[in-house]
């Protein structure tokens, strides 16, 4: 069955680090589009980053421009958020998300709780 398994969440001093991973299983990796979402409590779900089947395009909310960085590995079937520069704002839980390039089918993983704060 699918399964989109995040991990690499924590406590982590403001100015910090993290990277982020998301295993993929039961489906065809590269035909989907990889994305991290996040939720902070009390607010909406919102997209912090996406990238391409071949990584040939990634795309960032304006928030964390020049500090996240998404990637992925078509082999480990796995992708990846690093968070640099880490700020309280960022705190959430960061859910990993694939969406069908071609069959739309959507899939979400249990989501990682990340905190930042000193």
């Amino acid at each position: 069955q699918v399964q989109l398994v995040e991990s690499g969440g924590g406590l982590v001093q403001p100015g910090g680090s993290l990277r982020l991973s998301c295993e993929a299983s039961g489906f065809t990796f590269t035909l989907y589009l990889m994305r991290w979402y996040r939720q902070a409590p009390g607010k909406e779900r919102e997209l912090v980053a996406g990238i391409g089947a071949f990584s040939s395009r990634a795309d960032y909310a304006d928030s964390v421009k020049g500090r996240f960085t998404i990637s992925r590995d078509n082999v480990k079937n796995t992708v990846y958020l690093q968070m640099n520069s880490l700020k309280p704002e960022d705190t959430a839980v960061y859910f990993c998300n694939a969406f069908g390039s071609i069959s739309r089918a959507d899939y979400w993983g249990q989501g990682t709780q990340v905190t930042v704060s000193s």
